[in-house]
């Protein structure tokens, strides 16, 4: 087997054509787990779940275990352009020849016992097993969608770190905040330590109850136990003012920690995440971080496809592209106040153009409401199976957009189209969808990184 047929594989278990019931096949990964010799039994760690912000999270979980001394591995999901970006070890993701061996042992085992999973059982099993492989026995996994039944939730990880709770995938976990809080918090064990980063009031009473059903817990709060304040630092970095954050959790205060990812909610990710590895050290997993070391590896933090701003040319156009991976409405505005400052960083006059695309599923008015209405915008669709097609984006614009919206087929053309509208040293946004923001990236010649 060679990547391009892993790839292919991969693709077709999104589209689930066997028709195997979600629930069978999430069931079946544990009974993989056992198959294929417990992969997971030696590895300790925290599990990241939440609606926003994992996937910062864990980048910044990973540079604070690095501080340690320890090798870790991460599971980030998803990936924006190739499947082995979901399995790093300290940051960096496996090769493709890695990821084929890995993931052949696992087909085996799919097929020798005929124990279907869905496509985030193969990946959580694919990481596992490529961590045994590599001696790899702390790891940072990111859970995909909901919690509880997250594939990675089976790796038995004993820090669970719920980053925050909205409304998304409300499809598979319900319409409201309670319900996806149920799903997400769920996945807290007894025995487990919990940290909760900041929490809806709605969400937060559920997390509570949701976790007293649980025995022998330890729980650190945000705003209680965890605490944390931010400045901008005197002087400036290489890419413009440096924002320094002091995190406080019950068994340390860290002063002074870089924050290089552009944005205020990022202040609060890397305090959850702190606090995670302080967990992790309570448990006994990891030793106290260095603090000179600490601050090091968190200023070399980065992730893509959040805030990715990209100095590129397309043809004759030369411009910016930004990246953003907001799915929902309250990611977007999150990330709104960063989109607007680059808009008025710049010394054109033109506005930015906005390039979206989205899953059928998704609030598309309400993911647009936050950026102005005047902005010009190019729909488009990805390669996803259940990605929204550009004329339901347009049926589902709310009446008062006033700027101009053309559609385009797929993300490469979307880009040219957007490149025109932007004109000359623009600026373009891309957002709405991970995976357009991975097939963007193609697009303009980045690596996977």
């Amino acid at each position: 087997m060679d990547y391009r047929m892993c790839v292919d594989m991969l693709a077709r278990l999104h589209e689930n054509p066997d028709g195997v019931p979600r629930p069978v096949r999430q069931a079946n990964v544990s009974r993989l787990l056992e198959v294929l010799g417990r992969p997971e039994r030696a590895l300790r760690g925290m599990l990241v779940v939440g609606t926003n912000g994992k996937g910062s999270t864990c980048a910044y979980a990973v540079s604070a275990v690095a501080a340690t001394g320890a090798r870790v591995g991460s599971m980030p999901s998803p990936h924006l352009q190739e499947p082995r970006e979901r399995i790093r070890i300290d940051g960096v993701p496996v090769t493709r020849d890695e990821y084929v061996a890995a993931y052949s042992e696992v087909r085996q085992a799919i097929e020798r016992h005929d124990l279907p999973v869905l496509a985030q059982g193969v990946y959580a099993l694919t990481a596992a097993v490529h961590f045994r492989r590599a001696g790899v026995e702390l790891a940072v996994a990111e859970a995909g969608i909901g919690g509880r039944r997250a594939a990675a939730a089976e790796l038995g990880l004993d820090v669970k770190v719920v980053t925050g709770i909205g409304l998304d995938h409300t499809r598979l976990l319900g319409t409201s905040l309670t319900r996806i809080a149920e799903a997400k918090v769920a996945a807290a064990q007894d025995g487990d330590h919990v940290v909760l980063g900041r929490l809806d009031p709605e969400a937060a009473t559920t997390a509570d109850r949701v976790l007293k059903e649980r025995v022998g817990l330890s729980v650190w709060r945000m705003d209680q136990e965890i605490r944390y304040t931010a400045r901008v630092a005197d002087g400036a970095g290489p890419h413009g003012p440096v924002t320094l954050v002091d995190v406080s959790t019950p068994r340390a205060v860290y002063r002074d920690l870089p924050c290089p990812l552009p944005g205020a909610h990022q202040h609060h990710n890397l305090a959850v995440a702190v606090a995670g590895v302080d967990a992790l050290v309570e448990r006994g997993h990891v030793q106290e971080p260095d603090g000179d070391r600490l601050r090091a590896r968190l200023a070399a933090t980065r992730w893509p496809g959040r805030l990715e701003l990209v100095e590129t040319r397309l043809g004759d156009w030369t411009g910016r592209v930004l990246l953003e991976g907001a799915t929902n409405p309250q990611g977007v505005a999150t990330v709104a106040p960063e989109i607007l400052r680059h808009a008025r960083g710049s010394e054109r006059t033109a506005p930015p153009v906005l390039l979206f695309a989205s899953m059928d599923d998704k609030d598309v008015s309400g993911m647009l409401a936050p950026l102005p209405a005047d902005w010009p915008l190019v729909l488009t669709r990805t390669g996803a199976t259940r990605a929204a097609d550009p004329a339901a984006l347009r049926a589902g614009l709310a009446p008062g957009r006033r700027g101009p919206c053309v559609t385009a087929e797929d993300p490469r053309s979307a880009l040219r189209r957007a490149a025109e509208l932007a004109g000359p040293d623009g600026l373009i946004v891309v957002f709405g969808s991970l995976r357009l923001v991975g097939e963007s990236r193609t697009a303009l010649g980045l690596q996977p990184a």
